[in-house]
């Protein structure tokens, strides 16, 4: 696990109930080993939007982590809703992603994340602003 570089990240993180922290470090490794996969890993931002811990890359789209006491159950990733993100992942990975509108992917405790299509919508939202023209953003 990569170590945090903002303490209030670390915050967060540490205030999760147990259960739910080890997923959401998993995904925020996901976030940061697509980041340095798709070599966008020097720009990318860690810090808190909305008290969640959030990730931007210079030419992306932000994506959040978060799990919320109001469905103690599920933890989720989110992109923001003003673009094509989530209409093409859903498109993609209708048959093995959990959404919610236009914002999330949900995720259940008991989840087993499939990795190489969640790796792949992060791409897709940490580039966003070079693909966005391009219909289904490049796919």
């Amino acid at each position: 696990m990569d170590k945090f570089k903002n303490p209030q990240v670390a915050d967060v993180f540490n205030n999760y109930p147990p259960h739910m922290r080890q997923k959401l470090m998993y995904l925020r490794q996901l976030v940061l080993d697509t980041a340095s996969e798709c070599k966008v890993a020097d720009t990318l931002e860690e810090t808190l939007k909305w008290g969640e811990p959030s990730y931007l890359a210079k030419k992306g789209s932000t994506v959040r982590i978060d799990w919320k006491s109001s469905a103690p159950d599920q933890y989720a990733m989110y992109f923001h809703c003003q673009t094509r993100l989530l209409d093409t992942f859903k498109e993609l990975y209708g048959d093995k992603l959990k959404f919610a509108g236009n914002r999330a992917i949900i995720f259940h405790q008991d989840d087993e994340v499939p990795v190489d299509e969640v790796k792949h919508c992060i791409l897709l939202s940490l580039t966003y602003h070079d693909r966005k023209h391009l219909p289904m953003l490049g796919v």
